[in-house]
């Protein structure tokens, strides 16, 4: 599945929610549903700068694509970083590095985030878009 075809899936998803509050909750239950984070990767050089809370984006690289772990100390941030990860994961670094998606603007999670949030996504996806570029 593409990067366009996943970000589509959960723009659906989303848009089932009638109110922000209920887009918020979703966040926070990928958070609780992500993979269990492995305490030997939460260093400082995989933390991502800019973010409120404490965020570790992990890549790995198999078969040509990149793949993400991911965690954060706050369950709102976790909910962002594990949603952007999945959506990067098993991506070639090519694509990832050209994707040009606005996930804040397709999510309409700017009204739902406050601006340290929206921060910290921006800061996530910058910091995927740099692990692609540099193996790409």
């Amino acid at each position: 599945m593409s990067i366009k075809e996943k970000v589509e899936n959960y723009k659906k998803t989303l848009d089932l929610f009638p109110n922000d509050q209920e887009k918020y909750q979703y966040l926070i239950e990928q958070a609780k549903e992500s993979n269990e984070f492995p305490e030997e990767l939460r260093q400082d050089s995989f933390k991502v700068h800019g973010c409120q809370s404490q965020v570790w984006l992990v890549p790995e690289e198999k078969d040509d694509k990149l793949h993400f772990l991911s965690d954060s100390d706050a369950l709102i941030s976790k909910g962002l970083v594990t949603l952007i990860a999945s959506i990067y994961s098993n991506e070639s670094p090519k694509d990832i590095a050209t994707s040009e998606i606005d996930l804040m603007e397709e999510f309409d999670l700017g009204v739902i985030l406050s601006p340290a949030r929206r921060n910290g996504a921006y800061s996530m996806l910058k910091t995927i878009k740099e692990y692609a570029k540099k193996l790409s």
